[in-house]
């Protein structure tokens, strides 16, 4: 019996998440989206696509949740991405109607799915998504700290001119402007980084990190970053579907750890079957804790504007 995946929004994310699903054989997956012949159109082209690539895995497209029944994971891309000059803020209102659609219908047909999100802005969206599902919080799971930590060991990869295989990193809190990549804990293949750069350059290569979806939005103007996200996002549906207990940095409900309550924030995280298996608490300095909790508290004022919302 194979696994199952259902992937929400046939958009660019979606639809790259569903063709590194089926190149690595992890999965069937079901794309869904409101817009009628898109996910049944990508749907089957990337099945078509099997014969060449050698896998043997079903691709579907639908606009109801229906063939959606009883999946493993649900992945949440849906939304509107962010178009230049536009805060992941703006986005909030807006993608908050389409999550909370999204999981009432996820958790209607996978009651025992785990739920990994994608939309913005990302830990905001998971705590809706953990609202209405009314799921434990180790079945749901924001995808952000895998990407943002992939663009910060590419730019240090980059800069060193060594393999990004050697860089191991860290990037905490919430998705956005206020990450917080853990600089005393990056090294290349156990050779701490400040040994390595300069501090003025390291101070450079932590900005670009955190502007690295604003970068790329401005390249490409009527879009946002996909290639590099559901790399991202896949690397967690496959610690799941494989029981990996991989150790990676994902948004997780907080209840205490860091000294967070009550929200989705970027923390190192063990993924396996059950989700979300372990929070690990990293000892960190008094200058890392106050960023961490800066950026905890721009989560909680998203948070606040969902719940007046809720509450009107």
């Amino acid at each position: 019996m194979r696994k199952k995946v259902t992937v929400v929004g046939a958009g660019n994310v979606g639809a790259s998440c569903a063709v590194r699903i089926a190149d690595k054989e992890l999965a069937d997956v079901v794309l869904v989206d409101i817009l009628e012949g898109v996910p049944q159109g990508k749907g089957l082209d990337i099945l078509e696509s099997g014969p060449v690539e050698g896998y043997d895995v079903s691709v579907t497209g639908a606009n109801n949740y229906e063939p959606t029944a009883n999946s493993d994971i649900v992945v949440i891309t849906a939304g509107f991405p962010r178009k230049p000059g536009m805060s992941r803020d703006d986005l909030l209102l807006a993608n908050y109607e389409i999550v909370r659609a999204a999981s009432e219908q996820a958790v209607k047909y996978s009651p025992n799915c785990i739920l990994i999100l994608v939309t913005n802005p990302l830990d905001a969206m998971c705590w809706t998504a953990h609202q209405v599902s009314k799921f434990s919080k180790n079945r749901v799971i924001g995808m952000a700290g895998v990407l943002d930590t992939a663009r910060y060991r590419t730019f240090i990869a980059e800069e060193l001119q060594v393999s990004v295989e050697n860089v191991n990193a860290l990037v905490l809190g919430g998705h956005g402007d206020t990450m917080v990549p853990l600089v005393r804990y990056t090294n290349i293949s156990g050779i701490p980084l400040s040994e390595l750069l300069e501090q003025a350059v390291i101070d450079r290569i932590v900005q670009r990190t955190r502007d690295g979806g604003a970068e790329i939005v401005k390249y490409l103007k009527t879009g946002s970053a996909y290639y590099a996200p559901s790399a991202a996002t896949v690397e967690m549906v496959e610690a799941i579907l494989k029981d990996k207990k991989k150790v990676l940095p994902c948004a997780a409900y907080l209840e205490g750890e860091y000294g967070i309550n009550g929200l989705f924030v970027g923390v190192p995280v063990k993924l396996g079957a059950r989700g979300i298996e372990k929070v690990y608490t990293i000892k960190l300095t008094a200058e890392e804790q106050a960023a961490l909790q800066k950026s905890a508290a721009s989560v909680r004022e998203l948070v606040d504007v969902i719940k007046t919302k809720m509450g009107s």
